[in-house]
């Protein structure tokens, strides 16, 4: 890969050459301590500082198109120079993200949601699911969870459009799967999670064993969804009390102790990944009616997260997406990311891409990420939305994503 590197004013290209496997915790490339260390020394930090230009979009997963057709289209048509994957859209029962997954629980043997009416939203019943005695959590087996199969069905139309030319030689097709954290957490009974998550682990990695036997590895990203993750490194309360977080050890865990154990669970789904495949995180503060869960102070807890899993993950991480909130264009948001030390090969996408404030909100965002985003020793970054848009109007879809083109342009003006 190539990163930007610029002394004295000059813009200049140097290659970064990264072996694709090395030892898990073995430093290589520019985001080392080393490397950090040394692209300061070539013109980063101080007054030579050259600001890291902005190149390409990112796009989360979900849009609001009818069809994996109709997005793999609007994309290439309308963001496709900027873009290396596409993704179908989360359409669908994927729409409203992981509900569908209540029902694929439910339907396991073993498992039964508890008694009572059906608490219904958007079509999908959250009534909790707890085991009901009738097979040992050991011996719990889930049928096919749905991920596999809508990405199949999404790589025939992606190969068909790019067969005919719409989508450029060289693009990828995107796959979104969440962490099992967060179907886990939001169906089945707390005192139950513990028991269950193995077997629901187990399960999402047969999908991501069955998409990799489908798709050609170089047509495929696989990207990790981690959101209600943050919800239990933020300890926000649900239904009253703070989260269950059974997977720490001990009463009252700090928030380090939580980011360790829940990149912990990430890092071991990840590893299911072939190395040939990309393979990158979003993370997410959760957008309901465009809102979070909670609001970050700043970037703080976003750069642990990102830099725990880039020390447990040995395989490659393609890139890496991050929520950037509407009126954060301060630097104090931004600063934490100065300490981001991820892996050589990682692309940075931040998503501060607002539709509400267009390019000149994106334009002082940019401004203020700049500095510390290169203190990182990062070259360039690319740009994105803070989380899918598929829950918006399907008539804002297009003029969005031609927003990112113009961001970029302006940016880089």
């Amino acid at each position: 890969m190539t990163r930007l590197l610029h002394q004295n004013g000059t813009s200049k290209r140097f290659p970064v050459h990264c072996p694709r496997h090395r030892p898990r915790g073995a430093g290589c490339g520019l985001h080392t301590a080393d490397g950090i260390a040394a692209t300061r020394e070539r013109g980063y930090a101080g007054s030579t500082t050259t600001l890291p230009a902005v190149h390409g979009a990112h796009l989360v997963g979900s849009i609001n198109q009818p069809t994996a057709e109709d997005t793999l289209g609007i994309v290439a048509g309308n963001l496709g120079s900027h873009v290396s994957r596409i993704p179908d859209g989360e359409v669908g029962e994927r729409f409203h993200w992981i509900l569908f997954q209540g029902t694929r629980l439910a339907e396991t043997p073993g498992l039964a949601r508890v008694p009572g009416e059906p608490f219904m939203m958007a079509g999908f019943d959250l009534r909790r699911i707890v085991l009901d005695g009738t097979v040992p959590a050991a011996e719990l087996v889930f049928a096919p969870l749905g991920y596999a199969e809508a990405a199949l069905a999404g790589y025939r139309d992606f190969k068909e459009l790019r067969d005919a030319g719409s989508i450029a030689p060289g693009t990828r097709f995107q796959v979104a799967i969440p962490s099992p954290l967060a179907p886990l957490v939001s169906f089945v009974a707390a005192a139950d999670q513990a028991a269950v998550y193995p077997a629901y682990a187990a399960a999402m990695e047969r999908e991501i064993a069955a998409i990799a036997a489908a798709i050609p590895a170089g047509d495929l990203a696989i990207q990790m969804d981690l959101a209600v993750d943050f919800s239990h490194i933020e300890q926000v309360p649900s239904a009253g009390s703070l989260p269950d977080v059974w997977y720490v050890d001990g009463d009252n865990p700090t928030t380090e102790q939580i980011i360790d154990a829940s990149t912990s669970l990430a890092a071991d789904v990840a590893a299911a990944v072939p190395s040939d495949i990309q393979f990158g995180f979003h993370l997410c503060y959760g957008d309901v009616a465009e809102k979070h869960f909670a609001e970050p102070a700043d970037a703080g807890n976003l750069t642990k997260v990102a830099n725990a899993l880039s020390a447990k993950i040995a395989r490659p991480i393609a890139f890496l997406h991050l929520p950037v909130p509407i009126e954060r264009d301060d630097a104090g948001y931004f600063a934490p990311l100065a300490g981001l030390a991820l892996h050589a090969e990682t692309e940075l996408f931040l998503g501060l891409v607002h539709h509400e404030d267009g390019i000149g909100g994106a334009a002082r965002r940019i401004a203020a990420a700049r500095p510390a985003v290169a203190e990182a020793g990062f070259g360039q970054f690319g740009i994105a939305t803070e989380c899918g848009f598929g829950r918006g109007p399907a008539e804002r879809t297009a003029p969005l994503l031609r927003l990112h083109a113009e961001i970029i342009d302006a940016a880089n003006a």
